[in-house]
């Protein structure tokens, strides 16, 4: 018997996902660098998260144009509700931002560099020209790494910011392990083809990626968002 899609994707993930703990890892290192690193995580996550409802919402509207499609109604209700359950994230990611000194618009006002439309432009291509389900290879991987428990408040101590800065890696550590139940119910679920399956993994696999380098660019301090830190 074949492995359920939800098994066959983490297998999957479970091979590529040392490469972005290794690159979380060396972002959150404790050093003189690390509240900038930080600052600049707000910048970066906030040019990801803004896209995030967007995203959904696109996604549900494309799986709306396809009444046929066994998969499109059961993801389409999925996203529409977790498009609610996200909207306002990227205020608090503004709003955490403040805290550091940091003026919102430095982050709205900043462009975000290719590595980032990378990241997030992959799936309104998938969207748009393949299937809307490829969205639940970048939610997987995004809601499964979730900051872990207590990470906020080592950040707090080791950066010497207010704890009101890092609101959003807390929140984040509290919701998103309840998320991953959700999307692993659903893509369970889901009577997902063989090509559809792949679609998936083939997302998932290029959000741990674009993920981790996104990651490494925050740590190397990459000049396009020099201009973030004070």
């Amino acid at each position: 018997m074949s492995p359920s899609a939800v098994a066959s994707l983490r297998l999957e993930l479970s091979l590529v996902r040392p490469v972005l703990w290794a690159a979380t890892a060396r972002m959150w290192r404790a050093d003189s660098g690390l509240p900038g690193r930080y600052r600049r995580y707000l910048c970066a996550m906030h040019q990801v998260i803004r896209a995030s409802v967007p995203l959904m919402e696109r996604a549900a509207t494309r799986c709306e144009a396809l009444p046929r499609d066994p998969v499109a109604r059961p993801l389409a209700r999925y996203l529409r509700a977790h498009a609610e359950e996200e909207r306002g994230h990227d205020d608090w990611l503004l709003t955490d931002a403040e805290a550091t000194g940091t003026p919102p618009e430095k982050l709205t006002g900043t462009v975000p560099p290719a590595h980032v439309a990378a990241l997030v432009g992959a799936q309104y291509y998938w969207i748009e020209h393949s299937h809307p389900v490829a969205l639940l290879g970048y939610i997987a991987v995004l809601e499964g790494n979730a900051p872990a428990p207590g990470l906020a408040g080592r950040l707090a101590r080791e950066t010497g910011l207010p704890p009101a800065a890092f609101e959003t890696v807390r929140l984040h550590a509290d919701l998103d392990d309840g998320h991953s139940a959700d999307l692993d119910r659903l893509i369970e679920r889901l009577p997902l083809d063989a090509a559809q399956r792949s679609l998936v993994a083939v997302s998932a696999l290029h959000t741990v990626a674009s993920l981790a380098e996104l990651f490494d660019r925050i740590t190397a301090a990459p000049t396009e968002w020099e201009s973030t830190d004070d």
